[in-house]
């Protein structure tokens, strides 16, 4: 049997709820979808992303990324971005897999495995699609298999991450993650920044003061920033808060001016502006219909 109608058939029998569904297994997330859906908006922590049954766009900056059972999609970094999954049905849901990693577990399989990696002197996007390995669907069974043997979890699944890993490094294809792998390049250095900017997402900070945390010029800072996420530092550090203001409304049940300031807005009304343009609904409209649709 085909490695990964194997685990479709497996999420078949799991009850999934429509969205995204945590697993025993922390670095694992089942999405199940019965519907075609319009452009929504999220943020992408750096993960490997397996489609099982439909076919799904994902849109960052001006690129535009669509796939389905036949490739995997990856963010080697956090990312912004709009999708739309495009064939789905209750019939035939969406089904696909979400292996979430970070760049520490990268060094990690680099050092463990002694891997002598070609270095990448240029800087790429930080995103992008490919085919699907035989070798990638394996282990992705095995580790999903897991479900079913939890008293193995612990042990197993880290070694099975390390693998997943290792078949992405090995192949030479996966730019994204190989230009972090060399802490002086450029690449991980913006990587160092886009994480600065997650954990202090609530702070006042001036783009040249991250430039000169991660030792880059500003003009050298700009320049790699836009080719590695698609947009500037300052659409970056927007769409984040923005993104970051829905889960506070939505999840959170905290109102319209709270959030505002709590994001670091002066003024309600910009923000109300800035997240209808965003968004395509004010603030009050699309935490509605997102309360709704749950």
């Amino acid at each position: 049997m085909n490695d990964l109608l194997e685990v479709k058939e497996m999420l078949e029998k799991i009850p999934l709820n429509e969205g995204m569904n945590d697993t025993l297994i922390p670095f694992i997330k089942f999405f199940k979808s019965s519907n075609k859906e319009k452009l929504l908006h999220s943020v992408y922590e750096p993960s490997l992303f397996i489609i099982l049954q439909g076919s799904k766009v994902v849109i960052i900056g001006d690129k535009t990324f669509e796939y389905d059972e036949s490739s995997y999609f990856i963010s080697s970094t956090y990312l912004p971005v709009s999708g739309k999954i495009v064939q789905a049905s209750k019939e035939k849901p969406f089904l696909s897999i979400r292996i979430v990693f970070s760049l520490e577990q990268i060094f990690e399989v680099i050092e463990e495995f002694s891997l002598n990696l070609k270095k990448q002197d240029s800087t790429s996007f930080s995103a992008s699609k490919y085919p699907l390995t035989d070798d990638l669907k394996d282990v992705i069974l095995r580790v999903v298999k897991l479900i079913k043997k939890p008293e193995d979890i612990n042990i197993l699944s880290k070694m099975y991450l390390k693998e997943i890993l290792y078949r992405l490094l090995i192949s030479n294809q996966n730019i994204e993650l190989l230009q972090l792998a060399f802490v002086e390049s450029n690449s991980y250095k913006i990587s160092k920044a886009i994480s600065y900017i997650n954990k202090n997402l609530y702070d006042t900070f001036l783009i040249e003061e991250i430039a000169k945390l991660v030792n880059m010029s500003l003009p050298s800072f700009y320049k790699h920033f836009k080719i590695i996420t698609g947009m500037s530092p300052l659409q970056y550090s927007k769409k984040i808060k923005l993104q970051e203001a829905q889960r506070l409304m939505s999840l959170e049940n905290m109102d319209i001016e709270g959030t505002a300031f709590y994001i670091g807005y002066q003024s309600s009304s910009q923000f109300s502006r800035e997240y209808t343009s965003y968004f395509g609904q004010s603030p009050s409209k699309h935490i509605k219909s997102l309360k709704n649709k749950d």
